[in-house]
């Protein structure tokens, strides 16, 4: 008789789950339950205290005592997550007797279900059995990860609407952040729409590697060379994004750092919405933080500094224009830092200096920070934008200011 498991992907959205235990085992397995929108009913005298923040949150049930035969009544699936034998048999026992699956963390060759190991790239879920090893099913699922991960598109289909065969009609529009330099620094899910991209539309300081990856057939614009004014190029950046979408192609805006510091990711996202192109927004990593990081710089230490402020310096301290009131900044005892602020850094300087800030303060200028190319200059806020200039520092760069820029020297 053969002893192959038949393999199932449950659908368990809305579906009552139980699940016996409220330790480790518990912890592991309930957050993909809840990911699956199952109801999930956990029965335990004690939680950890993970899954008692769920419980708080109320995005599950707690039965604070221990199983009764009854809890199993509407469930669909049964997962033991302890190992007193006799306890979870007794669980066995009473799904038998209800015809529910029941899953054994304690004993694999009493349960009616087993768990796979799972690794997930985008639509794509793969789930192995390994025979009942979970070593074996672990093994085997890393590397089809890193298979996975390792490819440029090969996964990339059209969307597939819930319950049909057909492709999904109409476009969308992702508002991906790169990250602060490193190719190796964007999301996840960034890589991934990049993979999956009809069209992108990237700014001049995404990284080069990620457009090297892209499918032969992407359409790739340049934002950064599309010839207008700053304000006439972001409503042909807008219409861009627009009219490929609703042309049916999906469309990644690729932004340097995060699409919302400072990307006008915002303008972006409403010229869509206004237009009916849904939009999906997938953070980055931002410089701000990133670029002082790789320097050795943290923005916020332990009794140095309990906050930080990430303002933009393109624009002069007596400029009309500007909304940054720099004589407040000049009163914090916190991290200032300062993106786009090179061209301008002795006015900024000045104006923080004039304002109370001290000329001895720490300052530091980080330039292509978490690429190849990074340069550090560490100064004070008096003397750094001379030198910045003996230095020949160039955009794009981070400074910052404030104590931190020492915190971490040996």
């Amino acid at each position: 008789m053969s002893t192959n498991p038949y393999p199932l992907g449950l659908r368990l959205d809305g579906r009552r789950v139980v699940v016996v235990g409220g330790g480790a085992v518990a912890t592991r397995r309930v957050p993909a339950l809840l990911d699956a929108g199952a109801d999930v009913l956990l029965v335990a005298p004690e939680l950890t205290p993970a899954l008692r923040a769920r419980a708080d949150a109320g995005r599950l049930r707690w039965l604070p005592r221990r199983f009764a035969p009854d809890d199993l009544d509407g469930a669909w699936l049964v997962q033991v997550a302890i190992d007193d034998p006799i306890a979870a048999e007794s669980v066995s026992v009473a799904a038998a007797e209800r015809r529910i699956f029941c899953v054994r963390a304690d004993d694999r060759t009493a349960a009616t279900a087993w768990t796979p190991a799972v690794t997930r790239h985008g639509p794509v879920t793969v789930a192995v059995l390994g025979g009942g090893d979970p070593r074996r099913a672990m093994t085997v699922r890393d590397a089809i990860r890193d298979l996975l991960g390792a490819s440029k598109g090969a996964l990339s289909t059209p969307a597939v609407e819930q319950g049909s065969l057909a492709a999904a009609v109409g476009g969308r529009v992702a508002l991906v952040g790169a990250g602060p330099g490193d190719p190796e620094l964007i999301t996840v899910r960034g890589w991934r729409l990049l993979t999956e991209a009809d069209v992108v539309v990237a700014d001049r300081l995404v990284p080069g590697l990620l457009l090297d990856e892209l499918r032969p057939d992407v359409e790739l614009v340049d934002a950064s060379k599309i010839p207008y004014g700053p304000s006439r190029a972001q409503e042909e950046i807008n219409r861009i994004l627009v009219d490929r979408a609703l042309a049916g192609a999906l469309v990644v805006r690729l932004k340097g750092g995060d699409p919302y510091v400072f990307g006008r990711g915002g303008e972006e996202l409403l010229a869509c919405t206004a237009a009916g192109v849904p939009v999906t927004v997938v953070p980055g990593v931002t410089s701000s933080i990133a670029a002082p990081a790789a320097a050795g710089i943290p923005v916020t230490h332990r009794a140095v500094a309990h906050e930080f402020t990430v303002v933009s310096g393109h624009l002069a301290p007596d400029s009309p224009a500007s909304l940054v009131r720099w004589e407040a900044l000049a009163g914090l005892r916190g991290t200032l830092v300062i993106l786009m602020g090179l061209k301008n850094l002795g006015a900024i300087t000045a104006t923080l200096i004039a304002h109370g800030r001290s000329p001895q303060t720490p300052a530091a200028v980080v330039q292509d920070g978490t690429t190849g190319a990074q340069r550090a200059l560490r100064s004070t806020l008096g003397a750094v934008a001379a030198d910045v200039l003996a230095a020949d520092l160039r955009p794009p760069a981070v400074v910052v200011v404030g104590d931190v820029v020492h915190a971490l020297d040996a």
